[in-house]
C-alpha cells in the first residue's frame, strides 16, 4: 500500500494523487490518501485514482471540537465487505450519539469550507507581507512550491495555513501562540473556532529534531487552523502579537 497525506501537516504539502495512482497500480499496489486537511467539499481523491480516502472526521467534518471520530471510504465492494467484517469483529464503531454529531455536521460542512478557505487566504496574505514572518505554507499563494498541482486537483485551497518567524527560536515562537485572544492555543484542528498550534512542542514533538527540521518543521513554526470568526478580527489578532 502506499500512503499519502495531501494537503500535508503541518507544512502544507501537496501530492499528485492521480500521478501516484497510476505508479501504485502499475506496481501492484493500493493507494490510500488521508483527506482530512481537503475534505470531500475540496478533493474527491477516489475520483483520481484512490484505493481508499481516510478523514479524521474529528476535525472537519464533525466541525465544532466536540467528538473523536475517523472514516475510511474504498472504491471496491470486496475492500468495503472486508472492512466491514474487521468493524464488526473488533467492534471499532462509532457510538449511535457520535455517529450523530458527525451528520450534523456534514449538514453544514460546504457552508463552512467556503468561510474556511475564504478566511485562510486572507490570513495568508497578511502573514506574506508581515516582516516578521520568514515563510508561508498556503496552497492558495502562488508561491507555494505545489500551487499548480493543488489548483487542479482541488477546487479550493482548505482552511490551514502555517509559517515561520525571521526569529526562529521556540521563545518566539511560543510568545506567539500564547500571546493571541482569537486563536486559542490547542491541537486539533478543523472546528468553527480558530486554532493555533507549534509542531515542534505539541503535535510532533516525539519526532527526532533532524528529521523534523528535515521536513520544514522549524522549532518557530505554527500552525493555523484559520476558524469561521471575522478575517479582519483574526488578522488583527495576529498583527498585535507579531
Amino acid at each position: 500500500m502506499v500512503w499519502i497525506e495531501s494537503p500535508t501537516n503541518p507544512t502544507l504539502k501537496i501530492s499528485d494523487i492521480e500521478k501516484i495512482a497510476e505508479l501504485a497500480h502499475k506496481n501492484g499496489a493500493l493507494l490510500c490518501v488521508d483527506n482530512t486537511f481537503a475534505t470531500p467539499v475540496l478533493q474527491n481523491p477516489i475520483a483520481l485514482g484512490a484505493d481508499f480516502v481516510m478523514h479524521s472526521a474529528t476535525k472537519y467534518l464533525g466541525g465544532h471540537s466536540d467528538l473523536i471520530a475517523g472514516l475510511v471510504v474504498v472504491n471496491d465492494a470486496e475492500l468495503g465487505e472486508t472492512l466491514k467484517y474487521i468493524q464488526n469483529a473488533s467492534g471499532g464503531i462509532l457510538s449511535p450519539f457520535d455517529s450523530w454529531l458527525v451528520i450534523r455536521g456534514i449538514e453544514t460542512l460546504g457552508l463552512r469550507m467556503k468561510e474556511h478557505c475564504a478566511n485562510a487566504a486572507r490570513v495568508a496574505e497578511f502573514l506574506s507581507g508581515h516582516p516578521a514572518v520568514k515563510k508561508v505554507y498556503y496552497p492558495g499563494l502562488k508561491t507555494h512550491v505545489n500551487h499548480d498541482v493543488a489548483a487542479r486537483q482541488q477546487r479550493m485551497y482548505g482552511g490551514m495555513v502555517s509559517f515561520s518567524l525571521h526569529e526562529d527560536t521556540l521563545e518566539a515562537a511560543t510568545k506567539v501562540v500564547t500571546g493571541t485572544k482569537l486563536f486559542k492555543l490547542a491541537e486539533s484542528l478543523g472546528g468553527v473556532k480558530s486554532l493555533c498550534c507549534h509542531p515542534a512542542t505539541m503535535t510532533h514533538k516525539s519526532i527526532p529534531v533532524n528529521m523534523r527540521q528535515q521536513s520544514g518543521i522549524t522549532d518557530s513554526l505554527i500552525r493555523l487552523s484559520v476558524g469561521l470568526e471575522d478575517a479582519e478580527d483574526l488578522i488583527q489578532d495576529l498583527a498585535n502579537v507579531l
